[in-house]
């Protein structure tokens, strides 16, 4: 999880992304800051993220996020 806060922290330093939990849902994160994501996510843990998993509910908070790497890992 310390490894994501940095990429999240990295890509979008304005964010509190320890308490934030409408990160997409209130526009805190642009499409392009969604899509760094994605990028650093697949380079950094070597998951698949496909368009059908980009919704509000695996992008709202860093735990949300961090939730939906576990998935895709034991995938």
């Amino acid at each position: 999880m310390e490894e994501l806060m940095e990429i999240l922290e990295d890509i979008s330093p304005d964010v509190d992304f320890e308490n934030e939990t409408a990160l997409m849902d209130d526009k805190i994160l642009s499409s392009f800051d969604v899509l760094s994501i994605v990028s650093e996510l697949r380079a950094n843990y070597g998951i698949r993220i496909t368009p059908a998993e980009i919704i509000p509910d695996n992008f709202n908070s860093a735990e949300a996020i961090w939730n939906m790497i576990c998935r895709l890992k034991e995938g």
